[in-house]
């Protein structure tokens, strides 16, 4: 394509997962953060909870002044504690829910535009049981977001049988869910990632043409899933052109096509399209992440 990317979409990186040892809201959490500023490249950055207040007081003021746009990505207070939100114990459901309203501050607090967080994991023969503590919490947390701003909020679908096994999830569920939560709330819609749907065992086209309606921001991203013993296997993230991996320029090129037809990609309001890759052993994170801008670089080429 001829014409340039950000007249279509705002490109953006998940930080804490190019740069893992921040993920935890710990480490050096300034200086990768300074680096994706300075890269304008990147027209948006995804960024996690920030334990200490004076490095997160020193981030508020590097993203107020870097004229990019800042997404929040909930997942890692999640993932890392072992919370769900459709946990079936309400106890546990609380808890989940609690982090994620302190996420919801911090977001708010670091200038966010929008919030993203994942379904947990569930049990087949309470599967109907677990969509509705689903529900519940995302409409809690959809009505805390309002009562604090104006900030959008985001499911990421994630695979539902083989890592993180979550609800949230296949397409079928996913559209339910969404037309569900959207009676209510027009400002939550759905996070899809190329990394993800192979481990969906989906199409681009099966993954993303149910939920058009409802797609709100885009991930762009790699995995290995044709054998559990090959390196990197399942929702790992690993750098275009990895070994046994599912997604490179071919595959970029598909989905943008695809989230072209949609009409996601468009001129009028451009959404955030961000890399979610990490770095695999002791790859250099920045290396890995010039390899996905040149991934990027070369798929829009052949748009």
């Amino acid at each position: 394509m001829n014409e340039p990317m950000r007249k279509f979409m705002r490109v953006g990186l998940v930080h804490f997962m190019a740069y893992p040892t921040t993920m935890k809201g710990e480490g050096p959490v300034i200086e990768t953060i300074k680096k994706v500023v300075l890269d304008d490249y990147f027209s948006a950055i995804e960024i996690t909870t920030i334990k200490n207040e004076e490095d997160r007081n020193s981030v508020k003021k590097m993203l107020a002044s870097s004229h990019m746009t800042v997404a929040y990505g909930a997942q890692p207070r999640l993932l890392t504690t072992g919370l769900n939100i459709n946990d079936l114990d309400e106890t546990g459901r609380q808890k989940a829910l609690t982090n994620l309203k302190e996420g919801i501050d911090e977001a708010y607090e670091l200038g966010a535009k929008g919030f993203a967080f994942l379904s947990g994991k569930y049990e087949e023969e309470t599967i109907e049981q677990s969509f509705e503590a689903l529900v519940k919490s995302t409409n809690e947390i959809c009505a805390y977001v309002k009562s604090k701003g104006s900030m959008r909020v985001a499911l990421e679908v994630f695979d539902y049988d083989v890592d993180k096994k979550s609800l949230v999830g296949p397409a079928a569920i996913a559209l339910r869910y969404a037309k569900e939560i959207r009676k209510e709330h027009a400002h939550f819609g759905l996070m899809v990632d190329l990394s993800h749907i192979p481990l969906i065992h989906e199409t681009v086209e099966e993954s993303l043409l149910p939920v058009k309606d409802y797609i709100i921001h885009a991930h762009i991203g790699n995995c290995v899933v044709k054998s559990a013993d090959m390196p990197a296997y399942g929702d790992v993230h690993p750098r275009f052109g990895f070994p046994n991996g599912e997604n490179d320029v071919d595959e970029v090129v598909h989905y943008l096509r695809v989230l072209f037809d949609i009409g996601f990609l468009n001129d009028k309001e451009p959404p955030i399209v961000s890399f979610e890759i990490k770095p695999f052993g002791d790859e250099d994170p920045d290396v890995v992440i010039a390899n996905a801008k040149r991934t990027l670089n070369e798929a829009w080429a052949r748009l």
